[in-house]
């Protein structure tokens, strides 16, 4: 199958776009269907996400990471195994920036049976999380979004 695209332009510089939608520790933020995230070392996380109303975790491998342009990441067990890109391009002189998304999901073992189910809960859930992260990064709930490793007070820790 076609990997699921989907794009959105965000008022933001691509830096801070960047920075924030392509740092697995705030995944759970902007994603309706991530629980939590573990960081295990500079190029792989695990990911806890609910998928048809059970919650399945899988591991990551971060396969580019070129900032502030292009991210991908590969699933490395598990019977469902993604590949995601977040690319993000400057628009508007780089006052702001359009963010495309792409996910494809293979199956493995037990989990080749689960993929259409997966693919359908991750067609539905895309805009509303790609809306989430746009309503983040532009400030729409009141407050600038603090880099992930901010202290209390919003500074960055050191």
């Amino acid at each position: 199958m076609a990997p699921l695209i989907s794009t959105i332009e965000i008022a933001r510089p691509p830096q801070e776009v960047f920075a924030f939608a392509a740092d697995p520790r705030h995944f759970a933020e902007w994603q309706r269907d991530v629980v939590s995230v573990r960081v295990l070392d500079a190029a792989r996380f695990t990911t806890t996400r609910r998928i048809g109303g059970t919650e399945r975790t899988m591991t990551q491998r971060i396969t580019r990471n070129d900032p502030p342009s292009y991210w991908a990441a590969q699933g490395v067990d598990g019977p469902i195994r993604p590949a995601a890109t977040i690319s993000v391009e400057p628009i508007n002189g780089g006052a702001g920036s359009r963010v495309t998304f792409t996910l494809d999901i293979d199956g493995h073992g037990l989990g080749v049976p689960i993929v259409p189910l997966v693919r359908r809960q991750a067609q539905k859930s895309a805009p509303a999380s790609h809306q989430k992260l746009k309503e983040l990064l532009e400030g729409r709930h009141g407050r600038p979004v603090p880099p992930a490793n901010a202290g209390r007070d919003g500074t960055a820790e050191g």
